[in-house]
């Protein structure tokens, strides 16, 4: 048979679920945060590889000017990244020689920086990439 609590006990037990949302909600928050941080920091570096292949691919043409890959590159990258980014273009000179073409976007950039609170701050840090062709 089943008995109900008396009453002392059951005001003892109140509370409980309280204390644990307010234990549990602040992990929660830094765990949705950091998830939302690193899918914008992926997402970010991979326009950025798409960038520098995308200038490689240009750069490897004949008679592309400097202008024309930063203007493939600016077409890849999102508008507040575009603002940001550092271009490096090594062209080569004859047919068969290598194209390095680099690029880097500083992390503020591509995301907010939502986890400076727990010691983990993107300032200072750089997304970059760097692609080599054989020039045409």
């Amino acid at each position: 048979m089943i008995r109900p609590l008396p009453q002392t006990e059951a005001k003892r037990r109140y509370g409980y679920l309280s204390m644990e949302l307010a234990l549990t909600l602040p992990i929660l928050g830094i765990v949705l945060m950091g998830l939302l941080e690193f899918t914008l920091l992926f997402y970010g570096r991979t326009l950025v590889v798409e960038a520098s292949r995308t200038g490689a691919r240009v750069a490897t043409m004949p008679g592309v000017t400097a202008e024309e890959v930063d203007a493939a590159i600016r077409q890849t990258l999102s508008p507040v990244m575009q603002d940001a980014m550092t271009i490096t273009v090594d062209p080569g000179e004859d047919s068969g020689d290598v194209v390095s073409v680099a690029v880097a976007v500083p992390m503020r950039a591509a995301s907010p920086d939502l986890l400076w609170p727990i010691g983990f701050s993107l300032q200072g840090r750089e997304l970059y990439s760097e692609t080599r062709m054989l020039r045409e």
